[in-house]
């Protein structure tokens, strides 16, 4: 009989590698939502709020803030969760973890910005029902874990806070003539001063750069909710002009 047969063979440790934090796989999480995979202009989602608070660029970026918070947050909770949470109940479960972090958006703007929050207090609230928080809890935070789910619910709020402020960027400034307005440091680009406004391009000056300008006057279709419509539409136009292999999505 040999006697090594009776000698326990060892086997030999497998050391699993640790995920890095910041690897391509997360990066992509982050930059995908950005541009090739943007809740807005490629998967179409949260266009109603897109339409109704870009008038301005500051209430957009408090919009964009709001909803990168809870995207963020409701995804790492869920996902740390996702593994308690009965089936038959997730969505009720989403919900309520949405609505919890939206409170507490509300709470904060209301103490701190009560000027924004009344303009804002309708569209804070519908985020509870936003097609991207609650799409990106179920196709990817109840799959995977809390680090990449909380990454994933920053780059799709962030994308959709981008185009935000693109709209309302465009908006403003052509459709007022001003940039940050109704926020602590506006700035005041191109219109007719007066007693209490002062343009950098005063389009009623006799002498300088405004006498270019004389003609000039904001376009007011701007400030209407449709025009946003139209700015969207544009740039899906340009994004998928620039990146054909998006043509045939959504």
């Amino acid at each position: 009989m040999n006697i090594m047969a009776d000698v326990a063979v060892k086997e030999p440790k497998v050391v699993k590698k640790s995920e890095p934090l910041f690897g391509k796989k997360e990066r992509k999480l982050l930059t995908d939502p950005l541009n090739d995979n943007n809740p807005i202009t490629v998967q179409v989602l949260g266009v109603c709020s897109a339409l109704a608070v870009t008038t301005l660029v500051y209430p957009s970026l408090i919009m964009a803030i709001a909803v990168i918070f809870v995207t963020a947050f409701s995804s790492l909770f869920t996902s740390l969760l996702r593994t308690f949470i009965p089936k038959q109940v997730r969505m009720i479960v989403q919900l309520v973890i949405i609505a919890t972090l939206v409170t507490v958006v509300e709470l904060t703007l209301k103490a701190f910005n009560y000027t924004v929050y009344k303009d804002l207090s309708v569209f804070i609230g519908l985020i509870i029902t936003n097609c991207i928080v609650m799409g990106r809890l179920e196709a990817f935070s109840m799959a995977n874990k809390p680090w990449r789910s909380f990454l994933d619910g920053i780059g799709n709020g962030a994308g959709y806070g981008l185009i935000l402020i693109m709209v309302a960027l465009v908006r403003e400034i052509f459709g007022k003539g001003t940039l940050f307005a109704n926020s602590p440091f506006p700035i005041y680009l191109i219109g007719k001063n007066n007693e209490t406004t002062s343009y950098i391009i005063n389009t009623a000056a006799e002498s300088g750069i405004g006498t270019f300008f004389s003609s000039y006057m904001n376009n007011n279709l701007l400030v209407l909710s449709s025009a946003a419509m139209f700015i969207i539409g544009i740039f899906i136009w340009i994004q998928r002009s620039k990146n054909t292999k998006l043509i045939d999505i959504s």
